[in-house]
């Protein structure tokens, strides 16, 4: 369920926190759920405690998650828009970085098709 790619430029901590809001776009988390404490998570992906509560810290700032103390942490109820402003601002920064890579919005409008496909 939590995933990260250790060859990705992409920070462990970045990914992390894009991986639990998939998740709870996707409905496989709901509000008030718990998620793994930070050593367990931090175990089970074989990476630093401290990668962990960098992502812990980022998803409670934004509201995402919520702490509370000796009880660990759980998914926030959360406004469907917030969580898609989010995801927009996501997939705008993502488009930057292929149009100035030279990729075409044709070639992004293809692939988003094929992403709504496979879905």
């Amino acid at each position: 369920m939590y995933t990260i790619d250790l060859q990705s430029r992409t920070p462990i901590y970045e990914q992390l926190c894009k991986r639990i809001t998939e998740l709870i776009l996707k409905g496989e988390l709901k509000p008030n759920d718990k998620i793994p404490s930070v050593r367990e998570l931090a175990k089970g992906l074989g990476v630093n405690p401290n990668t962990v509560s960098k992502a812990f810290g980022i998803l409670e700032r934004d509201g995402i998650i919520y702490s509370l103390a000796g009880r660990g942490s759980f998914v926030a109820e959360i406004k469907q828009d917030s969580l898609k402003e989010k995801a927009f601002a996501d997939f705008d920064k993502a488009v930057d970085e292929a149009l100035k890579a030279g990729i075409t919005c044709e070639e992004l409008a293809e692939r988003i098709r094929g992403k709504e496909e496979s879905l």
